[in-house]
């Protein structure tokens, strides 16, 4: 091993062992000093505005270099941009996770086991968090401010296209949280670093990718950590026979259109049969305006061929089923019923978030229950999956796996949970033997309250 590499390990692991110091005294801070803190970091954010955007600056111009030598995609460049009011965006974010209630100490269960002998379960935050993310800035702050208000304490490693954005940020947040245990945020650059703090099971406690579903299953299959996937999101929107349509056709559109960089997006839209010489038409001139390659299945050229449509349309392949593009490109594909359309999500989807338009609500029933996505939909845009307009303030990512977390992952898919104890001298023996007392396993309503017992 070089002695850079020495250097590198040390500097990493003193950096987890700060985290692992940090994260229990963190746990004990109280809500009101970490809501407070977090309004810090929107107020340093905002002051600290044209810092950020300088940086932002240099991040972009050097990823539109390498998008005009072919290395870099359009949606990565646009995910990479920052402007002024996106950062107020950002400072609102901030402000509504402050907003949110405490996700510590709550008391999920209360039983009694006998008299005088209390067990409680109660909400705690996992630890140290491992994040790797790629390309956009703000999932920094986002992730960081989820963290600081759980009580978790985080190691941020954002990829090398957003490197000076993420830096300033860092170094604005560290400032801002001076007050916190120090060391709870950590930010590490380089990218061997990955793969040392992926051995290192015994500090961190959850992982947590942000990125393709190679880069996801890379950590997976390179870490001992549990990870709480965030991948990609090839998202459907299917037009039912009963759909009204020009409200599939203003769903359909916002999917696509309204921001077409991000997981949340749709990439394919389904369309019934008996519905698709009426709809496809109309979507497709809604699409041509905005500027939408469509990609389409045999039947869908034939309709828009047939009817003289207006936008670029091709022939879709095989592997735009399973694509997310990520800008403004739609596979459409005609299905002969319901059950065609699901069956399509199910061989072709990322277990992300669909949407059916129907005024059938029994075929809406049988979409929602029928399809094992994080979110599914009715009658409204796939942009809707997002921790923000969930409510949960913000999110450190969408899960597509079912363990831990599902969806939108806010404040509580980052809490655990410890089991607390009260007692009066109890001993085991007493429920054991022959004359063994019996419990009473009576749950109740109450909060743990450390000594109340003994009536502290």
């Amino acid at each position: 091993m070089s002695e850079g590499k020495r250097a590198a390990d040390r500097s990493t692991e003193a950096k987890v062992e700060a985290a692992n110091s940090a994260a229990l005294q963190l746990a004990q801070v109280d809500d009101a000093d970490r809501s407070a803190t977090l309004h810090e970091m929107a107020d340093a954010i905002l002051a600290n505005s044209d810092e950020i955007l300088t940086a932002n600056e240099k991040d972009v111009e050097a990823a539109e270099e390498k998008l005009a030598a072919g290395e870099y995609t359009q949606a990565l460049v646009d995910r990479l941009k920052l402007s002024a009011s996106k950062l107020e965006d950002i400072a609102e974010m901030v402000r509504s996770v402050a907003g949110q209630d405490d996700p510590l100490g709550d008391t999920q269960v209360a039983r009694e086991l006998d008299e005088d002998l209390e067990l409680y379960q109660v909400s705690v935050p996992i630890g140290v968090v491992g994040t790797i993310f790629e390309s956009r800035p703000d999932a920094l702050v986002q992730i960081a401010a989820l963290c600081l208000k759980s009580g978790n304490a985080v190691i941020l490693k954002g990829g090398s296209e957003a490197s000076h954005s993420n830096r300033v940020l860092y170094e604005i947040i560290h400032e801002a949280t001076a007050d916190m245990p120090d060391g709870w945020a950590q930010l590490i650059e380089a990218r061997e670093d990955v793969d040392r703090i992926l051995e290192m099971d015994e500090s961190i406690d959850l992982v947590m990718p942000r990125g393709s579903s190679a880069f996801v299953q890379y950590i997976q299959d390179n870490t001992a950590i549990p990870v709480l996937g965030h991948t990609e999101g090839v998202c459907h929107v299917f037009v039912d026979r009963a759909a009204d349509l020009d409200m599939a056709t203003a769903v359909a559109y916002d999917a696509k259109v309204q921001y077409p960089a991000v997981c949340n997006a749709v990439e394919t839209l389904l369309v019934e049969a008996s519905v698709a010489a009426e709809f496809l038409p109309q979507i497709a001139e809604r699409y041509a305006d905005a500027g939408v390659e469509m990609r389409g299945d045999e039947r869908t050229l034939e309709i828009l061929d047939a009817a003289d449509a207006s936008g670029e349309i091709v022939a879709a392949r095989e592997d735009d089923w399973g694509t997310e593009y990520g800008d403004l490109i739609v596979a459409i594909r005609v299905v002969d019923s319901l059950e065609s359309a699901m069956e399509h999500v199910t061989a072709y989807g990322s277990k992300h978030t669909e949407s059916i338009v129907t005024e059938d609500a029994e075929r809406a029933r049988i979409f929602m229950r029928g399809l094992d996505s994080a979110s599914v939909f009715h009658n409204a845009s796939t942009r809707f999956a997002d921790g923000y307009r969930y409510g949960l303030g913000a999110e450190v990512g969408i899960s597509t796996g079912k363990i831990h977390a599902r969806g939108p992952v806010g404040l509580e898919g980052l809490t655990t949970y410890q089991y607390y104890l009260e007692g009066d001298g109890h001993l085991v023996g007493t429920y054991a033997g022959e004359d063994a007392k019996p419990f009473t396993h009576r749950n109740f309503d109450g909060e743990w309250n450390p000594g109340h017992l003994s009536g502290e």
